[in-house]
């Protein structure tokens, strides 16, 4: 697990234990490139996220693990890196791993966007290693965003929430994917999608 300096990553920690997959924490660029598979986790802002990655070379790292096939997955701030770019820091390029972009929710929408969701597979996600045994039926997952992903693709689009609007909440494309809520906050349902991610072999 990639450790920027962001908030959440002891709680991270945890849930990965008692999802019975143990994962270690690292600032390390090269323990990242060597990891079997690498997590992103995440809360904050966009362009400080992507700043502490690249002070810490980090961004190299996630960008070279992901090229060599290794399962790579973004919770929550961490989902929104993997773009190439995001409308809370226009200026600051994402690592570009997954397709589309980061958009605000409208105008007239409480921000953040705060509590349980429901969330439902696509019919990619049906499918995918990830989510068919996760999501046999919708689930409630633990969201606290006020940016969400867009122009995602149909084909990358594993699993979809509602606040004012249908909008993709896991996203995956070959071995990178992400989820835009807080799997360690998600009880049940969480735990079991981060032992689906432990056990992923794209």
């Amino acid at each position: 697990m990639v450790d920027y300096g962001v908030n959440n990553v002891a709680s991270v920690v945890r849930a990965l234990a008692a999802a019975g997959h143990p994962g270690t924490l690292t600032a390390d660029p090269a323990l990242i490139r060597g990891a079997e598979r690498v997590l992103l986790p995440g809360v904050g802002h966009f362009g400080q996220g992507l700043a502490n990655l690249r002070a810490a070379g980090l961004d190299a790292a996630v960008r070279e693990a992901a090229a060599a096939g290794r399962p790579v997955l973004g919770i929550c701030l961490g989902l929104q890196l993997l773009f190439a770019g995001s409308a809370e820091a226009p200026a600051t390029p994402g690592l570009g791993l997954l397709p589309g972009r980061v958009a605000r929710f409208g105008p007239g929408l409480p921000v953040p966007h705060v509590g349980w969701a429901r969330i439902e597979a696509t019919p990619a996600g049906a499918g995918h290693p990830l989510t068919r045994g996760v999501l046999a039926r919708p689930e409630y997952f633990y969201h606290v965003h006020s940016f969400h992903p867009a122009d995602v693709p149909e084909t990358a689009r594993l699993a979809e929430g509602d606040y004012g609007g249908r909008f993709p909440t896991i996203v995956a494309r070959g071995n990178v994917a992400g989820v835009q809520f807080h799997p360690e906050k998600s009880q049940r349902a969480g735990l079991a999608l981060l032992a689906a991610f432990a056990e992923w072999r794209p």
